[in-house]
Protein backbone atom coordinates (compact mmCIF):
# COMPACT_ATOMS: atom_id res chain seq x y z
CA UNK A 1 0.00 0.00 0.00
CA UNK A 2 1.28 3.42 -0.93
CA UNK A 3 1.01 6.37 1.46
CA UNK A 4 0.90 10.07 0.70
CA UNK A 5 0.36 13.41 2.40
CA UNK A 6 -2.57 15.66 1.57
CA UNK A 7 -2.83 19.13 3.07
CA UNK A 8 -6.12 20.95 3.02
CA UNK A 9 -4.75 24.47 2.71
CA UNK A 10 -5.87 27.64 4.53
CA UNK A 11 -8.17 28.77 1.70
CA UNK A 12 -10.06 25.46 1.74
CA UNK A 13 -10.35 25.61 5.54
CA UNK A 14 -11.60 29.21 5.39
CA UNK A 15 -14.10 28.41 2.62
CA UNK A 16 -15.55 25.42 4.50
CA UNK A 17 -14.31 22.69 2.16
CA UNK A 18 -12.73 20.35 4.75
CA UNK A 19 -15.53 17.81 4.70
CA UNK A 20 -15.97 17.95 0.94
CA UNK A 21 -12.26 17.36 0.30
CA UNK A 22 -12.19 14.44 2.73
CA UNK A 23 -15.36 13.01 1.17
CA UNK A 24 -13.80 13.14 -2.31
CA UNK A 25 -10.71 11.32 -1.04
CA UNK A 26 -12.80 8.62 0.61
CA UNK A 27 -15.19 8.40 -2.35
CA UNK A 28 -12.17 7.64 -4.54
CA UNK A 29 -11.51 4.59 -2.36
CA UNK A 30 -8.48 5.98 -0.55
CA UNK A 31 -8.13 5.42 3.18
CA UNK A 32 -7.36 8.17 5.67
CA UNK A 33 -4.91 6.74 8.19
CA UNK A 34 -3.98 9.98 9.96
CA UNK A 35 -5.52 13.43 10.38
CA UNK A 36 -4.82 16.61 12.32
CA UNK A 37 -5.50 20.33 12.22
CA UNK A 38 -2.56 22.63 12.84
CA UNK A 39 -1.26 26.11 12.19
CA UNK A 40 1.96 25.98 10.19
CA UNK A 41 5.02 27.89 11.32
CA UNK A 42 7.29 29.61 8.82
CA UNK A 43 9.86 26.87 9.48
CA UNK A 44 7.32 24.16 8.60
CA UNK A 45 6.48 25.91 5.32
CA UNK A 46 10.18 26.15 4.48
CA UNK A 47 10.61 22.44 5.25
CA UNK A 48 7.54 21.54 3.18
CA UNK A 49 8.62 23.57 0.13
CA UNK A 50 12.46 23.53 0.17
CA UNK A 51 12.55 23.65 -3.64
CA UNK A 52 10.56 26.93 -3.62
CA UNK A 53 12.56 28.88 -1.02
CA UNK A 54 14.62 30.81 -3.61
CA UNK A 55 11.62 31.70 -5.79
CA UNK A 56 10.24 35.24 -5.90
CA UNK A 57 6.79 34.07 -4.81
CA UNK A 58 7.99 32.18 -1.70
CA UNK A 59 7.28 35.03 0.79
CA UNK A 60 3.66 35.15 -0.46
CA UNK A 61 3.42 31.35 -0.26
CA UNK A 62 4.75 31.42 3.30
CA UNK A 63 2.29 34.15 4.32
CA UNK A 64 -0.59 32.24 2.75
CA UNK A 65 0.31 28.88 4.32
CA UNK A 66 0.64 30.44 7.79
CA UNK A 67 -2.51 32.58 7.52
CA UNK A 68 -4.98 30.00 8.89
CA UNK A 69 -4.99 26.35 9.98
CA UNK A 70 -4.44 23.45 7.60
CA UNK A 71 -5.65 19.88 7.81
CA UNK A 72 -2.90 17.30 7.36
CA UNK A 73 -4.04 13.91 6.11
CA UNK A 74 -2.08 10.70 5.78
CA UNK A 75 -3.75 8.84 2.93
CA UNK A 76 -3.21 5.24 1.88
CA UNK A 77 -4.22 3.10 -1.07
CA UNK A 78 -3.00 1.30 -4.17
CA UNK A 79 -1.21 3.93 -6.28
CA UNK A 80 -2.32 6.54 -3.70
CA UNK A 81 -0.01 9.27 -5.00
CA UNK A 82 -1.16 9.03 -8.61
CA UNK A 83 -4.81 8.64 -7.61
CA UNK A 84 -4.67 11.61 -5.25
CA UNK A 85 -2.91 13.89 -7.72
CA UNK A 86 -5.49 13.05 -10.37
CA UNK A 87 -8.32 13.70 -7.88
CA UNK A 88 -6.86 17.09 -6.89
CA UNK A 89 -6.23 18.26 -10.46
CA UNK A 90 -3.50 20.40 -11.98
CA UNK A 91 -1.82 23.03 -9.82
CA UNK A 92 -3.22 25.79 -12.00
CA UNK A 93 -6.98 25.54 -11.42
CA UNK A 94 -7.71 27.15 -14.78
CA UNK A 95 -6.02 24.15 -16.42
CA UNK A 96 -7.47 21.58 -14.00
CA UNK A 97 -10.29 19.47 -15.33
CA UNK A 98 -13.80 19.96 -14.01
CA UNK A 99 -14.59 17.16 -11.60
CA UNK A 100 -11.26 17.61 -9.79
CA UNK A 101 -11.03 19.47 -6.50
CA UNK A 102 -9.04 22.34 -8.01
CA UNK A 103 -11.01 22.37 -11.25
CA UNK A 104 -14.29 22.66 -9.38
CA UNK A 105 -13.41 25.01 -6.53
CA UNK A 106 -9.99 26.69 -6.79
CA UNK A 107 -9.56 30.19 -8.16
CA UNK A 108 -5.81 30.86 -8.39
CA UNK A 109 -2.51 28.99 -8.48
CA UNK A 110 -1.59 30.50 -5.13
CA UNK A 111 -4.85 29.59 -3.44
CA UNK A 112 -5.45 26.17 -4.95
CA UNK A 113 -7.02 24.51 -1.89
CA UNK A 114 -4.84 21.40 -1.51
CA UNK A 115 -1.29 20.07 -1.51
CA UNK A 116 -0.25 16.51 -2.15
CA UNK A 117 3.04 14.69 -2.42
CA UNK A 118 4.35 14.19 -5.95
CA UNK A 119 6.44 11.01 -5.50
CA UNK A 120 7.12 8.21 -3.00
CA UNK A 121 10.27 9.82 -1.60
CA UNK A 122 8.53 13.16 -1.23
CA UNK A 123 5.55 11.50 0.45
CA UNK A 124 7.79 9.79 2.98
CA UNK A 125 9.60 13.06 3.79
CA UNK A 126 6.38 15.08 3.98
CA UNK A 127 4.53 12.54 6.12
CA UNK A 128 7.47 12.63 8.55
CA UNK A 129 7.12 16.43 8.77
CA UNK A 130 3.51 16.19 9.91
CA UNK A 131 3.07 12.84 11.64
CA UNK A 132 4.88 10.83 14.27
CA UNK A 133 4.83 7.09 13.50
CA UNK A 134 2.25 6.41 16.22
CA UNK A 135 -0.13 8.95 14.63
CA UNK A 136 -0.45 6.86 11.45
CA UNK A 137 -2.98 4.13 12.09
CA UNK A 138 -3.00 1.18 9.74
CA UNK A 139 -6.30 -0.64 10.03
CA UNK A 140 -8.18 -2.99 7.73
CA UNK A 141 -10.57 -1.21 5.43
CA UNK A 142 -13.81 -3.15 4.94
CA UNK A 143 -13.78 -2.43 1.21
CA UNK A 144 -10.04 -3.06 0.87
CA UNK A 145 -10.27 -6.23 -1.19
CA UNK A 146 -12.56 -4.55 -3.69
CA UNK A 147 -10.21 -1.60 -4.20
CA UNK A 148 -6.92 -3.44 -4.73
CA UNK A 149 -5.48 -3.75 -8.18
CA UNK A 150 -6.27 -7.11 -9.71
CA UNK A 151 -3.14 -9.21 -10.26
CA UNK A 152 -3.87 -9.69 -13.97
CA UNK A 153 -4.13 -5.95 -14.74
CA UNK A 154 -1.31 -4.21 -16.57
CA UNK A 155 0.41 -1.28 -14.87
Amino acid sequence: MEKTLVLIKPDAVQRGFIGRVIARIEDRGLQIIGAKMLKLSEEMVTNLYPHQVDKDFFPRLKNFMTSAPVIALAVQGDKAIEATRKLLGKTNPLKAEMGTIRGDWALTIGANLVHCSDASKTAERELDLFFNPEEILNYPQATGDWLREEPWEQN
